[in-house]
């Protein structure tokens, strides 16, 4: 029996997708629980239709992040913090304190869980993070520590 998937099914495959299963196992499971419907004629246009919309939907969504890459890959983002007389700082700088920089900064609200810091940041000068935008998009952007 021939089904679309409404949802990722582990296993058996991905959402707006078209597979086929045994009739008993799409009657009993798939359908009542509401992971796949029946692949009939209207029900492919449907799917055909959405899968449509997701691709613009993705395609605008990777445009917004390459704008908001280039903007973030302009200059470092400067980050203040209390320096001791050798360069260190008190503390360490966080990926809060790293969106938060980014939103005053460049205008830009970036969930600090996205953000990775690479190393430890224990001391004055230009440091880098990963932001993870989802779907492999991984950036690299740079951040100064200064002394207050």
């Amino acid at each position: 029996m021939n089904i679309i998937l409404i949802k990722d099914v582990d296993n058996l495959g991905a959402a707006h997708e078209m597979v086929e299963v045994k009739p008993g196992y799409a009657r009993n499971y798939l359908i009542p629980q509401k992971y796949a419907i029946e692949a009939s004629e209207s029900n492919k246009k449907i799917m055909e239709e959405r899968r449509k919309q997701l691709a613009k939907k993705e395609a605008k969504l990777m445009a917004e992040i390459a704008n908001v890459t280039a903007v973030l890959k302009q200059s470092p983002i400067k980050i203040g913090a209390k320096v001791g007389v050798s360069g260190k700082i008190f503390g360490s700088v966080t990926a809060i304190q790293i969106a938060r920089a980014i939103r005053e900064q460049k205008g830009y609200e970036i969930d600090r869980r996205r953000i990775s810091i690479v190393g430890e940041v224990k001391e004055a000068g230009t440091h880098t993070a990963s932001i993870d935008f989802g779907k492999d998009n991984v950036v690299e952007i740079e951040f100064e520590v200064v002394g207050e």
